[in-house]
């Protein structure tokens, strides 16, 4: 055995490998035998001096839970590998400058219960509730479930809209031609920007432009995110351009055309019109989009099919339906990222699905009935807050127990009401969608 020979360094070799001459029947001379008894002897001695290098072939293979331990790591070092790269792969499909999302499988993840950033943490907590009848935008405290302020503005304000550097809440006056700028930190008015037929208004991902929805104008127009100047304005084909919602890379969002029953895919960098679908529904009417967690599938509100088209946005193939209630409008998502409330407007209840089953779990009906339309979950989850278009009020409803905890009293024909602050690191627009 190694160490234990003389001269070389060897060992003397085992009598069991003394070479015999194949084909032989001769047996081993005594004298040879004797010569190996020897050696034998020589080698049992050395190992009573140094035992470990004696023991046998068996007990220098590597220990079984040792060797299983290591492939183990080995499997484990090799998956890492592959999510890294493919979580770079990922990075790199991205829109130039838009910020990774904080989880691949959930576009959701950072609008968790109370996770307010450092912009609006000292913000006060409130619910801004554009009234397009009356030209105003009451303010209600949450905790009094209570008016505290009125705020005149433009003609027909559409929707209160959080910017993407969450910093403005811009209110989208759509006949009077402006955005009245409203300081959320302290709530000063500020001087209306001029913008033309401002019904709602998004965000790319980016944060470089914003975008407005034209709906009379029949355009998408790009302005630039600060100042509200034309970047480009894309003219559209369909009638009434009105929601949207973006792809988790946010190379492309999907638009709604409420008076054309039509949906649009739009590139977001090329600010191009990709591809155009008609709902398989006479007089479809589509409204609220929403995207699903996990970025695969997307809701489109319909208020004329009475529930959901079920779209893949990546392949933008034909739609499936799923009905949820009369008039069905806006799409809100739950902060633990599992629900997504739907307010059907036609029949004053709010449908919940479960995006884990794609089945609706919940039917939750308003006492006295209601026209639920556009607003925004609370920011810790608790409460959704809902406009009654048609019935100068507003509702805050129990997530949990889908109880009415209070109708509110506001203007006339209220409409896309902005919950703020809520979660999240940037808004993609509308009433809040945040990443």
């Amino acid at each position: 055995m190694a160490g234990h020979g003389a001269g070389d360094g060897r060992s003397p070799p085992s009598p069991l490998e003394e070479p015999v001459a194949r084909g032989s029947s001769r047996s081993p001379s005594r004298a040879h035998r004797r010569h190996a008894a020897v050696r034998a002897a020589a080698a049992l001695l050395l190992c009573g001096a140094a035992v470990p290098a004696c023991a046998s072939s068996s007990d220098h293979r590597p220990d079984r839970a040792a060797s299983a331990s290591a492939r183990q790591s080995a499997l484990q070092a090799s998956a890492a590998a592959k999510r890294k790269a493919a979580r770079k792969a990922e990075l790199a499909r991205l829109l130039p400058g838009m910020p990774p999302p904080l989880d691949p499988h959930d576009l959701y993840a950072a609008d968790r219960a109370g996770k307010l950033s450092r912009t609006v943490k000292d913000y006060p907590s409130r619910v801004y509730v554009p009234n397009t009848l009356s030209d105003t935008v009451s303010v209600i405290d949450p905790k009094k479930f209570k008016v505290i302020r009125t705020i005149q503005v433009g003609h027909q304000p559409q929707h209160v809209v959080p910017s993407w550097d969450l910093k403005t809440l811009w209110v989208n006056n759509d006949l009077g031609n402006t955005l009245t700028p409203i300081n959320p930190a302290n709530g000063r008015v500020g001087r209306p920007v001029d913008v033309h037929d401002p019904y709602n208004l998004y965000f790319t991902p980016d944060g470089k432009h914003a975008v407005v929805m034209a709906s009379m104008d029949r355009a998408l127009v790009f302005r630039d995110a600060h100042t509200m100047k034309v970047v480009k304005s894309v003219p559209v084909d369909c009638y009434g351009v009105n929601h949207a919602d973006f792809s988790p890379d946010g190379r492309y969002f999907i638009v709604s055309c409420e008076f054309s029953g039509e949906l649009l895919k739009v590139d977001t960098a090329k600010k191009k019109v990709i591809a155009k679908q008609r709902l398989p529904i006479a007089g479809a009417m589509p409204q609220d989009v929403k995207i699903s967690p996990n970025g695969k599938t997307w809701y489109i509100a319909d208020m004329v099919a009475n529930g959901l088209w079920v779209l893949n946005g990546d392949t933008f193939g034909k739609p499936r339906l799923l009905p949820t209630g009369k008039g069905t409008h806006g799409l809100y998502v739950s902060r633990d990222s599992r629900s997504m409330y739907i307010s059907n407007r036609g029949e004053g209840t709010i449908s919940v699905l479960s995006f884990k089953t794609g089945k609706l779990v919940h039917r939750w009906r308003l006492p006295g009935g209601g026209s639920p339309d556009m607003g925004g979950v609370s920011t810790d989850g608790k409460v959704l807050w809902l406009s009654g278009r048609y019935n100068a009020e507003v509702y805050a409803i129990d997530t949990t127990t889908g109880r009415l905890r209070a109708r509110i009293p506001v203007g006339g024909g209220p409409h896309g009401l902005a919950v703020y602050p809520q979660p999240g690191r940037y808004s993609l627009g509308h009433t809040g969608i945040f990443r």
